[in-house]
């Protein structure tokens, strides 16, 4: 990933996508060094994350510390520097995601659907499940870490409750991408099942578990984690795969979305202490399958993990690497 990808003067993997790409592919290497002990990447961690918290050009409002113009971007870097802080117990790291979690309260609203943040920050439209999902997992993480916190717990709890309430979870027990709303009335849109999507809930829920001790967290997310294993879809012969694959339709976004499903239920799995192993197995079965098919002879990955190889970009290296870590 560093090798093919990383631009050391700019401090970001593969300028020509996506910023928040390198907030994921950043968070996979304090995730690889958190789990292993090894520093082996941490004054390159620092130099992005010095590089990257100034105020971007395309959006200068924000005025740097990775607030940017959509709050799902800025909630996958304030995750980054949660983990920055659990490796270094550096409090400036979660100050910075602190600074990020008020930002994007800003954008929540009880005007429409009873709740939720929007995610476009610019136009104030779209109350999707990446921006909700990623905003109750960061301050579920914030609570764990702030001894005798109670605003970022309530928030947490709050935000899961009208998440649960508005629909976006399905018959299936599986998160489509968002709501729409007709004549006031908010709904599920039908828009694709994401992988990450199920992922990121998984991770939420584990925290809000290791917050409060109420097993009903564990319960919600086993629910979705066992509908994403048994989904022909979503895991066809045990694979998992996303619903741009079928087509190669695949954008650089789309491209890193399974990984991060790997790394949240890795979180799950590690919190039911085995008691699922299905889950441990399923991580097993897609990590040998993608190093036997979809690597090439230089270590690089394609998007499909069935394969066959054919390229890579940072997004599809990206993805790769938090299944590996996931299985560390």
């Amino acid at each position: 990933m560093n090798a093919g990808f990383y631009n050391s003067t700019a401090g970001r993997w593969s300028l020509d996508d996506a910023w928040w790409l390198s907030g994921v592919a950043l968070t996979d290497l304090l995730d690889y060094m958190y789990k292993t002990g090894s520093r082996a990447y941490l004054s390159q961690a620092k130099d992005i994350i010095n590089k990257q918290k100034e105020p971007l050009p395309w959006w200068p409002q924000g005025g740097g510390d990775f607030r940017a113009d959509s709050t799902d971007d800025t909630a996958w870097w304030a995750l980054a520097m949660v983990r920055m802080f659990d490796l270094t117990g550096d409090q400036y790291y979660l100050n910075i995601s602190k600074e990020d979690e008020a930002y994007m309260y800003q954008y929540w609203t009880n005007s429409d659907c009873g709740g939720g943040m929007y995610v476009d920050i610019r136009t104030m439209t779209y109350k999707n499940a990446i921006a909700n999902e990623l905003y109750m997992l960061l301050t579920a993480e914030l609570h764990n870490r702030i001894p005798g916190d109670t605003e970022y717990l309530n928030k947490s709890i709050t935000t899961w409750r009208w998440f649960n309430a508005s629909g976006m979870i399905n018959s299936d027990n599986l998160v489509n991408d968002g709501l729409a709303e007709t004549d006031g009335v908010c709904f599920n849109n039908g828009l694709p099942i994401w992988s990450y999507n199920q992922g990121v809930i998984l991770g939420a829920l584990t925290e809000l578990y290791r917050a409060t001790g109420n097993t009903s967290y564990l319960t919600s997310a086993e629910r979705i984690a066992d509908a994403v294993l048994a989904s022909d879809t979503l895991s066809p012969n045990g694979i998992l795969t996303d619903p741009c694959e079928a087509a190669d339709t695949c954008n650089n976004d789309q491209q890193i979305f399974k990984g991060i499903f790997a790394k949240y239920l890795d979180e799950l799995d590690g919190e039911l202490d085995g008691a699922r192993p299905s889950y441990r197995s399923y991580l097993e079965n897609n990590a040998g399958t993608a190093y036997s098919y979809d690597r090439n002879a230089s270590d690089y990955y394609d998007v499909r993990w069935a394969g066959p190889f054919r390229n890579s970009t940072v997004a599809k290296q990206a993805s790769a690497v938090g299944l590996l870590v996931s299985l560390l």
